[in-house]
């Protein structure tokens, strides 16, 4: 791996604030947009394993990490915030990736700014979603967003607290809180809902799926008909489940860099 200068920046839009990392680095921009329930800093060990040919810039996406929470969170909103941080930036042109509604946005962004996207890395993202029942992530509404003390909200999230644990945040009042407020995460989820296809099929530049061999998101066979439907897009199958990005960070850090060296 190879050092980066890392650097926590933020933009104002419209008096909201979008906190993102950005990795540093000499290299070409790529935009890595987290899934529900984690952070920008998420990706800081692929941002090490592609450094020196790569710049990673990671967003806390709205209503995560130490980005503000918006009154909404549609499809739209998450495109209009990833370009609002490529053009704070000054950046033209950068190549998109993201882990499940993030790979959504990764796609969509191409879908609405063809010209700025050179190449697309969907990490188990759906192309499809048509559940109109309760939302997957609807187990996050018994959890309480604040607490008097961390541990109080450790207790709390119980089983998900190795996962959220380095995530929690101190409040101003000498609390704790969640990196996310559960009803803006269903309010998310819920939006990434519907057929993505003419999206997802609406380019032709370079693309990456990286399907989760034990995915309990995505089926062998959507993964594979993404692929097949989508001109010049490749499939990389990989050990694990749908967060194969965090399970496995060196075969996906792998699988990642050998994609992009195909770029040129």
């Amino acid at each position: 791996m190879t050092s980066t200068t890392e650097i926590r920046g933020e933009l104002d839009i419209d008096g909201r604030r979008l906190s993102y990392w950005d990795f540093g680095g000499p290299g070409r921009p790529l935009l890595a947009l987290h899934g529900h329930l984690y952070e920008g800093r998420t990706w800081e060990q692929l941002a090490r394993a592609l450094a020196p040919r790569w710049r990673v810039i990671a967003p806390d996406q709205r209503g995560h990490g130490d980005s503000d929470r918006a009154t909404s969170y549609t499809r739209e909103d998450y495109v209009a915030d990833a370009i609002a941080v490529l053009d704070h930036l000054g950046i033209e042109q950068a190549v998109t990736l993201g882990h499940s509604g993030g790979g959504i946005t990764a796609f969509q962004i191409a879908a609405r700014h063809p010209g700025r996207v050179p190449a697309i890395v969907n990490v188990e993202g759906p192309i499809r979603d048509l559940d109109d029942g309760p939302s997957a992530l609807s187990f996050v509404l018994s959890m309480p967003y604040t607490a008097p003390s961390r541990q109080a909200l450790l207790d709390a999230i119980g089983p998900l607290a190795p996962m959220l644990g380095d995530k929690l945040r101190p409040t101003a009042d000498g609390g704790w809180r969640l990196p996310f407020h559960p009803q803006d995460t269903i309010a998310s989820e819920r939006a990434t809902h519907g057929d993505h296809w003419a999206d997802w099929t609406s380019t032709d530049c370079p693309a990456l799926f990286v399907l989760a061999r034990s995915s309990q998101v995505i089926t062998p066979e959507q993964g594979r008909e993404a692929v097949a439907r989508r001109a010049n897009t490749h499939l990389a199958e990989l050990d694990g489940d749908h967060f194969v990005h965090t399970t496995d960070p060196r075969a996906f850090g792998a699988a990642v860099k050998d994609f992009l060296d195909t770029l040129g």
